[in-house]
């Protein structure tokens, strides 16, 4: 089992930047596969963006591309989220989650859940 700590949420104007931090803690870091999944008030969860366990495979959700960047350090157990030129849509909790399996899209596939962090866009 593995625990998900997220961090580095908060309040940023519109076209601003945000980096946000997983720290996992348990079982092997290096072997699951991560994702970014967000989900605003009244929306169901989307997916954002998701590493595989190297780090050299990566994929973004359509309304992210060009935008937030994911990246892992496995030496610090710790994943994370760069989100650039901030829309206000960008709002919503963020949440971290690990997957035993090939990284991916997909809620479904993953193991393993944090309680996520605020960011809040102004316009």
């Amino acid at each position: 089992q593995v625990q998900l700590v997220e961090s580095g949420g908060g309040l940023v104007q519109a076209g601003g930047s945000l980096r946000l931090s997983c720290a996992a803690s348990g079982r092997t870091f290096s072997s699951y596969a991560m994702g970014w999944f967000r989900q605003a008030p009244g929306k169901e969860r989307e997916s954002v963006a998701a590493i595989s366990w190297s780090g050299g495979i990566t994929y973004y959700g359509d309304s992210v591309k060009g935008r937030f960047t994911i990246s892992r350090d496995n030496a610090k157990n710790t994943v994370y989220l760069q989100m650039n030129s901030l829309k206000p849509e960008d709002t919503a909790v963020y949440y971290c989650a690990a997957d035993e399996g090939p990284a991916g899209l997909l809620l479904g596939e993953y193991d393993y859940w944090g309680q996520g962090t605020q960011v809040t866009v102004s316009s």
